[in-house]
């Protein structure tokens, strides 16, 4: 996976592997025997991200989120089957058209889909025997505005419908040139339901189409010892757009060879999709209960975006001049790597057909899965580009006499150095088991087994992928993979007292690999992924709080990356390096909900990991490097959160505090960001029955700063070098204030 995939992906800010080691035990809310039969997480609102508010926040539990972020499911099934090159949040999103969204926990996504991870499992909302309109406004003051309404009710004969409307225009904290919005999202719904006489079950046929276009905005700052940060006077973090001023960027088409000018506000960057569903359930004789889900989707992937590398100080000799005039400049420049993926063709086919029945103590489940996605001709173009290191930057033309990074007179030069190509399809089809046991009073236990075969088909190219490259169609290799993968999931639950209980866990999960895997120049290592992880703990419940305290273990080997290095001597060269790895992660959490007085409710919860690489060498620039025993990336060894609330009567004040301890923003851990808090809180006043009001601030403690990755600087060793240096990178969201109305009727 390519540090750009991790760079979009930077739009889900970072969990801790903390909630794996929960079982939420609220006795307020959940009896002790049926500990072992949930199959969500309690307590958490994975809405709140302090990196935007396109979706939900990365659960992480110890991998790094190149991973893929969270996994986001509507009605049983993934809303994308890969997150790339067409990501969640562009057909996805939190809406008032969705009856329930929860947060699966890692043994049931393992059980039910065979992969290692969080998922966002969300179930639309389906015609209603009676009128219901329920909505949405929102706003902030930095002029973001939502519009999401549905309507449901009855048409006859058992028959109804539902239809809805999603509509997005974001401006964001910062303001771009050329557009007036960095996210606009428009998403659209109908559907009809029939449900059966004596209540044997229901149908469902519902259909979605979503035209997304999100940028992703980056900062300059001045790195400072301590991995502390500060603004610098002509840039301010979060409020200053640090995407070219007009948007435009050049690139070769690495298919035809034919140049063409893309803008980022416009029609390409724009992903759009139409999804068509049909599902339902019914009962079956001798009480079994058939529950289905199916999906035919159409889409056409779009990814334009730049990405910062390497800064350099350009002097008179170096040849730097705007694009626009011809001037002469001098100071700071940020090479530039620029991406095209233009509306790449998808069409996937997605099922999931369930049996489930009560005998006795155990509560049995047998399902099939059949996923299908074929993707026509997934092409990534590339091209360099330099611009000034300021808001709203400016293109930079560089000409030096034999200088290898000279650009063309529009200022683009390395057209497809690193460009990616696959072309097929994959096919997963898997079997699963499960029972929620309880075996006495005293003990439960959950467990299931997935079992799936996977097939991948299609052509790659092998040829390196030099300046001005284009693909000759007659030089292609066959892709044929055929894989058996095994997963599987076991949950126990042992009460000592009413009180007092242990837990274990244990989940195990395999893979091999993905088309994705086959889009660079190098042949992949597609040897098998074996990932357990497994867990101890112990709970404790009183009247006015209950407490989880749980350690974990995890490994997981042969981990595929792509990495758009710099070369720490020379910041205008940049390679691809590829990567096979292995991460280990050992974790302590605890979690305390507590109920000290009515009204009152805090939880607070905390984690100490050590997730550290294993077997990290590669070659690039003409040295070899090796990072075993290093500390993960973008993932704090310490994390809390904090979140209180109070109730009365229609009034409910909240907050949410989360803090991260540094987090290493380069492979040779040389760099490092400071420890930072993240801030939520809010106001809800219900008016009547009808309407409730409800204003929020983000990050209201005014916190600043960057987080994840310093880019182009992944193989720095001396950090002393960079201090007082102008790098760039992520960071959270400034200040914010949103409000919003919520009615029904």
């Amino acid at each position: 996976m390519s540090t750009l995939k991790r760079t979009f992906l930077l739009i889900l800010s970072v969990w801790s592997i903390s909630s794996y080691a929960q079982e939420k035990i609220r006795r307020d809310s959940i009896p002790q025997k049926k500990i072992a039969e949930k199959k969500e997480e309690d307590n958490r609102n994975v809405m709140l991200n302090a990196a935007n508010n396109t979706g939900p926040r990365d659960v992480n539990i110890g991998l790094p989120s190149t991973v893929g972020g969270i996994t986001i499911q509507e009605n049983n099934l993934p809303v994308v089957y890969f997150f790339w090159p067409e990501l969640p949040n562009r057909t996805w999103r939190q809406s008032v058209s969705l009856q329930k969204t929860g947060l699966l926990k890692i043994g049931e996504s393992v059980i039910t889909t065979g992969d290692l991870g969080f998922a966002v499992n969300s179930y639309t909302k389906l015609g209603t025997p009676k009128l219901e309109v329920v909505g949405n406004l929102s706003g902030s003051h930095y002029g973001w505005l939502k519009g999401d309404v549905n309507v449901s009710g009855p048409i006859s004969n058992g028959w109804s419908y539902v239809a809805g409307i999603y509509q997005n225009y974001d401006p964001n904290s910062f303001d771009v040139q050329f557009s007036n919005y960095s996210d606009k999202t428009q998403i659209y719904r109908a559907g009809l339901t029939k449900r059966f006489k004596k209540d044997k079950g229901e149908i469902s046929f519902l259909y979605k189409y979503a035209n997304s276009i999100s940028l992703t905005n980056y900062a300059v700052f001045k790195y400072k010892e301590n991995g502390q940060v500060e603004e610098l006077d002509n840039f301010r973090i979060g409020r200053d757009s640090y995407i070219i001023n007009d948007g435009i960027m050049k690139f070769k088409d690495i298919r035809t060879g034919a140049f063409s000018f893309k803008n980022e506000g416009g029609n390409d960057a724009a992903s759009s999709s139409h999804s068509f569903d049909v599902l339902g359930n019914y009962k079956l004789k001798n009480d079994w209960k058939f529950n289905f889900s199916t999906r035919l989707r159409f889409a056409k992937a779009t990814t334009l975006t730049n990405i910062p590398l390497g800064i350099l100080q350009a002097g008179s000799n170096d040849g730097f001049s705007y694009v626009n005039n011809g001037q002469a400049y001098t100071g700071n420049v940020n090479s530039m790597l620029g991406l095209s993926t233009p509306k790449t063709p998808t069409q996937t086919f997605l099922s999931r057909f369930e049996l489930t029945k009560k005998v006795n103590n155990h509560n049995l489940r047998v399902g099939l899965t059949e996923y299908y996605y074929n993707v026509d001709q997934y092409t990534s173009s590339r091209s360099f580009y330099y611009q000034t290191v300021s808001a709203n930057p400016e293109k930079l033309v560089r000409n030096t006499p034999g200088g290898t990074s000279n650009t063309d007179a529009d200022g683009f030069y390395n057209y497809n150095v690193g460009g990616e190509y696959h072309d097929g399809y994959e096919n997963k089809l898997s079997t699963y088991f499960s029972d929620n046991w309880s075996i006495s009073d005293k003990f439960s236990l959950n467990y299931g087994i997935n079992l799936r075969y996977q097939k991948l088909s299609g052509n790659y190219y092998q040829t390196p992928r030099t300046a001005g490259f284009v693909f000759d169609p007659t030089q292609t290799s066959p892709i044929d993979n055929n894989w058996f993968h095994l997963g599987g999931s076991v949950n126990a639950v042992y009460k000592i007292t009413n009180r007092l209980g242990l837990l274990a866990d244990f989940t195990y999960a395999e893979n091999n690999g993905r088309l994705e895997s086959y889009s660079g120049a190098v042949v992949p290592n597609m040897s098998k992924t074996k990932s357990p992880l497994g867990a101890f703990g112990i709970y404790y419940n009183h009247d006015k709080f209950s407490v989880v305290s749980q350690a974990t273990y995890l490994t997981r080997n042969n981990y595929f990356s792509r990495l758009n290095l710099v070369n720490p001597g020379n910041a205008s060269e940049s390679q691809v390096a590829t990567v096979n790895y292995d991460i280990q992660t050992l974790g302590w959490t605890t979690d305390i909900v507590a109920n000290p007085f009515k009204g009152f409710n805090i939880h607070y919860l905390v984690t100490f990991q050590n997730p550290i690489y294993k077997n990290y060498n590669f070659t690039a620039f003409g040295n070899n490097y090796s990072y075993d025993n290093k500390n993960v990336l973008e993932i704090s060894k310490v994390l809390m959160e904090i979140d209180p609330s109070y109730t009365y009567k229609d009034f409910k004040v909240w907050a949410s505090f989360r803090y991260f301890s540094k987090q290493f923003a380069n492979l040779t851990n040389a760099l490092y960001f400071a420890a930072r808090w993240e801030t939520f809180g809010g106001i809800n006043y219900k008016v009547n029955k009808h309407f409730d009001f409800g204003v929020t601030a983000v990050n209201f403690l005014n916190q600043t700063g960057a987080k994840g990755t310093i880019n182009g600087a992944e193989l720095i060793t001396d950090a002393s070098a960079y201090y007082n240096q102008i790098l760039v990178g992520s960071y959270i969201r400034p200040f914010t204030v949103e409000a919003s109305l919520n009615f029904r009727f």
